[in-house]
């Protein structure tokens, strides 16, 4: 079978059979494109990463999130080590005990190494109950070390004394889940209303244009604050946690149907839409198996570039404590803290999850931009 040098999307020249080329589907062109995208492969890495991390997140935090211990309150992060205090290096990791004391000249507390004994790093020990998924009872953990009175911040502690990193790998589980939830929820609007739009036109178009136009000119920031401060202030948590993820979806779904109006006004002018009316295909089945499907790979990309946008939009509520509240455990519930310019002083591990967010956002966006160029799989 001959080979030849085919000009995929991109100008990438890779060497591919004739046969492959001429009766690949779209969604095989797309892969061909795709994986030239370094970055795009590395964020999609990233972004499997991190939902393995809100999948299994009982077993791969060290320790309670909520265990208070006041005597490691602001305790620094605890430094991994393999060459103790005299030169030797061992190859199990270990780490030392902290102790502290407070400064009789400053009042401050001053943390350091008890180096008279090493507690050696434990893989999958065991540690504090929990439920998996809230269903399968287990007790091991990721990592942690045999003494109970010595414990390891990998983040650092809070002023409770709770692991910050802990913390951390369990607020990935709602704030990833989210950008999820809510780039579903704005698939099923942006989708349904823009078609509609798109394929009858006339009146309808013009009043759903309208309301995007509407929902669109209204400032997001203080609609997202008057519609989170609206909650009931006694709801549970998930109550909450889904009417957020409302509120997101209810805001921005107009920039998918407008895409999705663009495309359907294309296409209903297409051969094979009239062809399926000739051949008395119903309304429904010629919008999603006709007209949804031949457009699918741009739809994907923007709702992954749609992803972020929640998980920001969360981050921010939450921050300004009109989101998610305590006992919640989410990335921007977790920067509520570090509001308090004292304890950022103090504690700057404080703002880790905020590097969480940053890593998590520009993942998704390196995907997004991935899929957003190889959705076109001829351009060249």
């Amino acid at each position: 079978m001959s080979a030849t040098a085919v000009a995929l999307p991109g100008d990438v020249l890779t060497e591919v059979r004739d046969d492959q080329i001429y009766v690949a589907s779209q969604w095989q062109l797309m892969w061909w494109k795709f994986r030239r995208h370094k970055a795009a492969l590395a964020g999609a890495g990233v972004v499997i990463l991190l939902y393995l991390v809100a999948i299994f997140c009982e077993p791969l935090a060290p320790y309670d999130p909520e265990a208070q211990d006041v005597r490691f309150a602001y305790n620094p992060p605890t430094a991994i080590r393999f060459v103790d205090t005299e030169g030797n290096f061992h190859l199990r990791p270990f780490v030392y005990a902290t102790t502290r004391k407070r400064d009789l000249n400053t009042l401050q507390l001053v943390f350091a190494e008890d180096t008279s004994t090493m507690h050696p790093l434990g893989i999958l020990v065991p540690g504090a109950p929990y439920k998996l998924w809230g269903v399968v009872p287990a007790n091991v953990h990721l990592y942690g070390v045999a003494s109970p009175d010595v414990r390891v911040f990998l983040f650092g502690a809070d002023a409770q004394g709770r692991d910050v990193f802990s913390r951390v790998v369990y607020g990935t589980r709602i704030s990833m889940s989210v950008g999820l939830v809510g780039v579903f929820l704005t698939f099923i609007l942006g989708i349904v209303i823009g078609g509609v739009s798109g394929y009858y036109g006339g009146t309808v178009d013009t009043i759903i244009q309208r309301v995007i136009e509407f929902v669109r000119s209204m400032p997001a920031i203080p609609l997202w604050m008057s519609l989170s401060a609206a909650l009931p202030a006694n709801w549970p948590i998930l109550r909450v946690y889904f009417a957020i993820t409302i509120i997101l979806s209810l805001i921005g779904w107009t920039g998918l149907a407008r895409v999705v109006r663009g495309r359907f006004l294309a296409l209903r002018e297409e051969d094979f839409i009239m062809a399926a009316k000739l051949s008395g295909s119903s309304e429904r089945t010629i919008i999603f198996k006709h007209m949804v499907p031949s457009f699918m790979s741009h739809i994907i990309a923007a709702l992954t570039l749609a992803v972020p946008e929640m998980i920001l939009s969360e981050t921010a509520l939450s921050f300004l404590g009109l989101g998610l509240r305590y006992p919640a455990i989410s990335w921007g519930v977790l920067l509520q803290e570090a509001q308090n310019i004292r304890s950022v002083a103090v504690a700057p591990w404080l703002l880790a999850p905020a590097g969480a967010v940053v890593v998590a956002v520009l993942a998704l966006n390196f995907l997004g931009d991935g899929l957003r160029d190889a959705a076109d799989p001829y351009a060249r």
